[in-house]
């Protein structure tokens, strides 16, 4: 396991999940469940940020990661541009302005770089928290409902931009939609219970979309196993 969790949880004498076993190798591991489940507990044990929970086991993960939160946690007394380059001046690095610039032209806003977050609407302010995230080149990251805020026509285009800026890295996308964990995962879990069950994910490498063969049928068995968790 080069990136992983492997243990158990309680928040105060209740479990939420025990003998948890969750590797994550190359490419993009989707992870549903209904809400209250530890998706995002899981998410922030690997990223070694504070939770509410009492875990025992083990952690593993590479000394870099790019971690999203569902709140964009942007910095309101930065600009758009500032944010983006948030993580290198925190390391003492000297930031890559060209760089932030493209990404803040790849996410849509070009011409935005000044504007502090208060300025942004909830979408752009998303897709600042996104250009953050993939500025980090980080060879694993954790997003938690990464494109929430997003219209449906940004939403897909965040997706297609984040499956490519993400190459090659270890990525763990929490998220409620079965839609998108379909089209973007080459693994697709669900957490319900306290256990964690591998579903099919659809053959082939993502992004895939509604005329991808057979992505009908494993849409409407996947949302009827996520109802079956409610």
């Amino acid at each position: 396991m080069d990136a992983g969790l492997n243990g158990s949880a309680w928040y105060g004498e209740a479990p939420l999940f025990a003998g948890l076993q969750l590797a994550l190798p190359v490419g993009w591991t989707c992870l549903l469940g209904p809400s209250g489940a530890g998706k995002s507990t899981v998410l922030r044990l690997i990223a070694g940020l504070p939770t509410a929970v009492r875990f025992e086991g083990q952690v593993q993960a590479p000394a870099r990661i790019a971690y999203m939160a569902q709140e964009d946690l942007l910095q309101p007394r930065m600009s758009a541009l500032g944010n983006v380059v948030l993580g290198q001046r925190l390391r003492g690095g000297a930031p890559d302005w060209d760089h932030a610039r493209a990404l803040l032209a790849a996410v849509g806003l070009a011409g935005l770089e000044a504007r502090r977050p208060r300025e942004l609407s909830g979408g752009q302010r998303q897709r600042v928290a996104l250009a953050r995230a993939l500025m980090e080149d980080a060879p694993l990251a954790l997003l938690d409902e990464p494109f929430s805020a997003l219209d449906a026509a940004n939403r897909q285009k965040m997706q297609d931009l984040a499956r490519e800026r993400l190459a090659g890295c270890r990525v763990l996308l929490v998220t409620h939609d079965p839609f998108e964990a379909l089209r973007l995962g080459d693994r697709v879990l669900l957490l319900a219970d306290g256990r964690l069950e591998e579903l099919a994910a659809l053959p082939g490498p993502p992004p895939h979309g509604a005329q991808t063969p057979g992505f009908g049928a494993h849409y409407d068995a996947l949302l009827a196993r996520l109802v079956g968790t409610q």
